[in-house]
Parts: C-alpha cells; sequence; structure tokens
C-alpha cells in the first residue's frame, strides 16, 4: 500500500539561506508523527511547503500516491488536508460555531442562489452544517461556549476551536502547527488525551510540531528532529530521547538528557 504522505528529498532556499535540505519521510494513513527541532530549524517552512503556500526549490511531496508539489493551497485542501497555524487565524468577532460552520460548508455545498434566497437545500443543508459543527465544538470542550466570539475565548480554548475548525474539513491528514504554544502544564496535558482521542475516534493521520516535549514524547510515537533545515534524527520517543545530534541541538547539552 502506498504511503499516505511522501517527502522526497525537499529542498527550500529563501534569499541564499537554506530554510530545508534534503527532507525526506513518509507517514501512513493512521500515523501520529511529531516535528521538532530548535527554532528556526525549519519545521514550519515543511508545513507551509506541503499545504502550497512556498512551492520548494527541488524534490517532490506525494499524497496518496499523487504528486501534489506544485498545488495551490485550495487543491491541497480539496484533498482533504488540513492544518492549524502557529498563530491563530480565527475570525475573532464571529463565534466559535461560526468559525467551525465556515470550514463545515465544503462538506455541505449549495448553490450561490440558494445561498441568497435560502431556498431549496439551504435549510436541511444548514442545519446538517450546524449539527456536525455542533458535534465538533462539542470534541473539543467548547459546547457550551458555542456562541461567544472566538476572539473572548480564553487562549488554550482558541486553540482547540481551531482544531475543532480543522476538523471540520473532514481531512485524511491534520497537520497542527504548535498546539500547546502559549498553554500552561494542566491545559498541555489535556490536549494530550485530545489529541489521542482524535486519532482514535477520526481517520486520519496527524502531523505534529511542537516545543512542548512532554506533548510529543507522550502523543507521538514516531519523531522527527530538524536542525538548520535538515532531518538529524527519526525514531521512536526513546530513540530520539537518547540520540547525540538531538540532545546537542535540541537539549543544548548531552548533561540535559534525562530518561
Amino acid at each position: 500500500m502506498a504511503a499516505l504522505l511522501e517527502l522526497d528529498g525537499i529542498n527550500k532556499s529563501f534569499g541564499g539561506v537554506q530554510a530545508v535540505q534534503s527532507m525526506s519521510f513518509t507517514m501512513g494513513e493512521r500515523d501520529v508523527v511529531g516535528l521538532i527541532g530548535p527554532n528556526g530549524a525549519g519545521k514550519t517552512t515543511i508545513f507551509n511547503i506541503i499545504t502550497g503556500v512556498y512551492a520548494p526549490d527541488s524534490g517532490r511531496i506525494l499524497f496518496e500516491g499523487e504528486d501534489i508539489t506544485f498545488l495551490k493551497t485550495y487543491e491541497i485542501i480539496q484533498r482533504d488536508i488540513a492544518r492549524t497555524f502557529q498563530n491563530l487565524r480565527l475570525f475573532p468577532r464571529s463565534s466559535a460555531l461560526e468559525n467551525v460552520m465556515t470550514a463545515a460548508q465544503r462538506q455541505e455545498p449549495y448553490s450561490f442562489a440558494e445561498a441568497v434566497t435560502h431556498m431549496g437545500r439551504w435549510r436541511e443543508k444548514e442545519r446538517s452544517i450546524r449539527d456536525m459543527s455542533m458535534e465538533l465544538l462539542q470534541r473539543v470542550g467548547l459546547a457550551d461556549r458555542a456562541l461567544q466570539p472566538a476572539g473572548t475565548l480564553p487562549y488554550g480554548y482558541q486553540r482547540r476551536l481551531e482544531i475543532a475548525r480543522a476538523l471540520a474539513l473532514n481531512p485524511r491528514l491534520l497537520l497542527l502547527d504548535e498546539p500547546a504554544a502559549g498553554m500552561n502544564p494542566e491545559e498541555v496535558l489535556a490536549l494530550n488525551e485530545l489529541i489521542r482521542e482524535i486519532h482514535k475516534d477520526f481517520p486520519l493521520a496527524i502531523l505534529v510540531i511542537e516545543h512542548h516535549m512532554d506533548l510529543v514524547m507522550e502523543v507521538c510515537p514516531h519523531i522527527i528532529c530538524m536542525n538548520f533545515g535538515a532531518k538529524i534524527a527519526e525514531g521512536s520517543p526513546e530513540d530520539i530521547q537518547n540520540d547525540p545530534e538531538v540532545l546537542k541541538a535540541y537539549l543544548g547539552e548531552e548533561e540535559n538528557h534525562h530518561d
């Protein structure tokens, strides 16, 4: 069976600076993979290349066996790849429910005439979209905040809302860009559990960029470590924790190593 996602020799430079060097890895259809590395290692650039924000200088990306290397972002979304962002991209004045419904409309499209006149299938589809969106808010623990403007939610809840909105796209691959950023230890623990539940209950693979090592080690059976745009290690959490290159690059010094 073909891999769900395959990166093959991806390179990307910005103004002479090599942001990504010869990056290759594969993911299966139910994998949960962590992508770690120091600030500036090239992790978010990888996400931006996978999702069509940047085109690579060389190399290729296959998704379910199809070459998606030079597709536009909207074409990538149509192929069931969804992401969250390091910097939140919510509609702050719209309610939590409206934020999710905006994404969920892709699953229940209706014509322009139906949208304007509220005739035909519009009412039925709008109800279906609302129900689906409420279900997703329930899944991320935000059902009681459904009508609250997104911008007034506590930061950790906004992160959860962004995950619900990504799930509304019904992805086969979910890319989480630092989902625990700005969270306290309790919120990180709760997020660990949420990611596990999502993986258990939805038919998808998850690729996570994260600085919270506890989250990555707990949630991701497979981890890729980058430094200066290149992959320096790949393997299980135990492999990564004991890799001298990772300890040097990411943890600072070998004495920082703990089991």
